[in-house]
Parts: C-alpha cells; structure tokens; sequence
C-alpha cells in the first residue's frame, strides 16, 4: 500500500496542479473518480494487464470507455498514465487528489462511528465542535457500529478519537499491564 502511495503521489499532485490553475478541481475529482472506477472492473483490468498491449492502445481503451466524459487534458493525462504503466495507479491517484483538494479548499470528511444512531442536533454538536478544532468545513458521515458496547469512535483523515467503551477498557488495560 505504502509503495502504490510513493507511485501515485507524482501524478496526483501533477493532477492536482492542472486542476486548481483551471479552476476545476470538481471537474478533475469527478473525472478520476470515474476512471478509478473503470480501472477496478475486473474485465477491464484483465484487458489491461495483457502484455500485448501498447501504452496508446491502454490508453485508447480507457478513452473509449469514458466516451465524452473526460476533457482533453485528462485524455493526456491518461496518455502520460499508460505510457507509464500506471493505470492501475488510478484509485490511488484519486485518494491522494481529493486529500489535496479536501486541503485546498479546508475541508475534511469525518467518519462517525457508535454503537447507536445518532441524533441530528447532536450531529450537528459534533460537527462545531471538529470544526472548530480542526479550522476545517466538516461533512459527517455517522454509521451504527453493533461491535462498539458504547460512546463512539471519530476518523477525520489521521486523526482517531476513539471515546468508546472498549477503547477505554483497551487502555485501562494497557495501563494496568504496565
């Protein structure tokens, strides 16, 4: 994981950079995301990987099967990609240029989970209260986790808060071990 990371960096932030000089960094994430999902199909994957195949045909391929959804510099973008053999680089290249573009614009998703539903105005609590740790536009998304016994554990990025019961069970037994 760490490798296909150090792989993809350069071309996300050479992405990132065409992108936000034109102004369009929803465009450029719309369009990776569509073609990270193309590159995972399992057939298409398969025709990917033939050894047969040129770094314009790959490319083609992948043109061809986003019709007139991509722009031209994307086209070139995925030219520079199969010429390089990266293509199968391209989920991990949209990971890395939504975290830009999440910085870029101070925004951050916040993973929310606990061991019952959440309330809407406690939600909403939750959200100033990151927001304003964070200096960050946050967007929630809460999920019921029936492993947790209660509390609640919050993902933003690196950050892990994990304020359930078993997390706090885990250190009072840590600290009693020590």
């Amino acid at each position: 994981m760490a490798e296909l990371t150090t792989l993809a960096r350069p071309y996300a932030k050479a992405a990132f950079e065409v992108a936000a000089f034109a102004d369009s960094l929803k465009t450029w994430s719309d369009m990776l995301a569509q073609l990270a999902y193309i590159v995972t199909n399992e057939r298409v994957a398969e025709v990917l990987s033939s050894p047969s195949l040129t770094g314009d045909q790959q490319a083609k391929i992948i043109i061809d099967l986003c019709d007139d959804e991509i722009n031209g510099p994307m086209q070139n973008f995925i030219a520079v990609l199969a010429e390089n053999k990266r293509l199968p680089l391209l989920p991990e290249i949209f990971g890395l240029f939504d975290i830009l573009k999440a910085e870029q614009e101070k925004t951050v998703d916040v993973e929310i989970s606990t061991a019952f539903e959440l309330l809407d105005e406690t939600e909403k609590k939750l959200a100033q209260a990151i927001k304003a740790k964070l200096n960050r536009d946050v967007k929630i998304h809460s999920q019921v986790d029936k492993n947790l016994i209660g509390g609640m554990v919050i993902r933003a990025g690196d950050l892990v808060i994990d304020d359930s019961v078993r997390g706090k069970l885990h250190k009072l037994a840590e600290a009693m071990g020590s």
